[in-house]
């Protein structure tokens, strides 16, 4: 299944006052820098993150609520940097101090079932301001709570776990290993299977720093009319790439690039399309800006149990005309060179350019993407089995998620948000691009080949 449209659907959730959960004992009065990946301009900002879970007629009348509020003063102990607040220094150094004042938790009850929902779980969800709420005052980087927990009780039994963390903490990895802290004290455990370690001077620039790379993910790009996107209109879909779409996708690869992965397939399919429908200048350059996880990229290794941010995100970039003309294997090719730039040293060059430039976002207009699929966030239990589904709601950037159907296929959720002409267009080249026909002899739809002509 490509796409589906997000179920309308409207419920009543009823919250208890929101609470200060602090760690269970005593934890060190320490500032705690962070590294200068953590430190990074495009990461000050705050990720949402939920978690589907049903009910499990094994857990009884046990309140998922209590039983989380209880493990996470448990997991403060450990992850004791989270109960702290950010502060900033000179040159915008990001700092932890680990003042032990405590994350937010709310608990609250939905009048709504889990099949509600739909049976292709996907964001957007429905009311999701309402499963999260926004406490007044608390979405900032500097002085402002880590953590924003809610757990939402559905009629069904289920329950939703959503989150709201700072992204200079941690990475989605540094997060699963805090969230299976959390699960695992939920479930009886005293102590975490993976104790925590900071060191975050790892990843510190170097002395003297030296940017050895390009690292066009930060370059300063004046916005021209055709890279504008309008905020206004902005359209919210989710679409699906099963074993169907991903082998419609394959026919249209290169030889030489047969070995590539199904995350560059569809990235290269999505950046493609999502050219199409914005109708950019022929001569704009477009960027993708992948997120890559560097843990494996390093010798000696990153420590098990660090829990902080190893990514970046190099950019493939190519003119506007010659994505939308030319075969996918172009873009695919782009998109396999940008990743393969991932190195220790890039890393470290990122980290360089971070303290010695000003700790600049990334490029305006860029589109970022991020595989997920390959995490396991489904896995995380906190004793009501796995979750239906588990990723961030909403994201700016295209975030890729795992969804298990009713077949029990692996599914790849992409969500996409576009103005609502785009997102029109946008359907209708995927569709064009998973079609079994209408195909001229470069894997390119017939319609685009005439008439995206730039």
């Amino acid at each position: 299944m490509a796409q589906q449209a997000p179920t309308p659907l409207t419920f009543t959730v009823r919250r208890h006052p929101p609470e200060i959960i602090v760690p269970a004992k005593p934890t060190p009065r320490e500032l705690k820098p962070l590294s200068d990946i953590d430190d990074q301009g495009g990461l000050r900002f705050n990720i949402t993150q939920f978690h589907i879970y049903p009910g499990n007629p094994k857990m009884g009348y046990k309140n998922p609520a209590s039983v989380i509020r209880d493990a996470l003063a448990k997991a403060l102990v450990f992850y004791y940097p989270f109960a702290g607040r950010l502060k900033e220094g000179p040159g915008k150094k990001l700092t932890v101090d680990c003042s032990g004042q405590g994350v937010l938790f709310i608990e609250a009850e939905a009048d709504v079932t889990l099949k509600q929902f739909g049976v292709e779980l996907q964001p957007p969800f429905p009311c999701s301001e309402e499963l999260l709420y926004d406490v007044p005052g608390s979405y900032g980087i500097v002085d402002s709570p880590l953590l924003l927990i809610q757990v939402t009780r559905l009629l069904c039994g289920g329950f939703i776990f959503a989150i709201r963390h700072n992204h200079n903490m941690c990475d989605v990895f540094g997060y699963i290993q805090f969230i299976t802290a959390l699960t695992e004290m939920a479930q009886g455990a005293s102590t975490p299977s993976t104790l925590p370690i900071w060191e975050r001077e790892l990843l510190c620039a170097r002395d003297p720093p030296r940017v050895t790379y390009p690292h066009h993910e930060f370059d300063e790009v004046p916005e021209t009319d055709g890279m504008t996107i309008p905020f206004d209109d902005m359209v919210h879909r989710s679409f699906f790439f099963g074993p169907t779409e991903i082998s419609a996708l394959r026919r249209f690869v290169p030889t030489h690039l047969k070995k590539c992965t199904t995350f560059d397939v569809v990235t290269a399919c999505i950046w493609r399309c999502r050219t199409i429908a914005l109708q950019p200048n022929p001569e704009d350059d477009m960027r993708l800006l992948i997120i890559v996880n560097a843990r494996s990229k390093f010798n000696p290794p990153i420590p098990v149990g660090y829990y902080g941010n190893v990514i970046c995100s190099p950019a493939a970039i190519s003119k506007a005309r010659d994505l939308c003309n030319k075969p996918l294997g172009h873009a695919l090719e782009l998109v396999k060179k940008a990743k393969s730039q991932v190195s220790e040293e890039y890393v470290r060059s990122v980290a360089d350019l971070m303290a010695t430039k000003g700790r600049p976002s990334s490029t305006t207009g860029g589109y970022i993407v991020s595989d997920l699929t390959r995490t396991s966030l489904l896995e995380l239990d906190f004793g009501w089995g796995k979750a239906v589904y588990a990723g961030p709601d909403l994201p700016v950037a295209g975030f890729y998620t795992r969804y298990i159907n009713h077949k029990g296929e692996s599914i790849i959720v992409v969500p996409v948000q576009l103005p609502g002409k785009a997102m029109k267009r946008f359907a209708e080249e995927l569709d064009y691009m998973l079609a079994p026909d209408d195909r001229d002899d470069h894997g390119i739809p017939e319609h685009v080949a005439t008439i995206s002509k730039l």
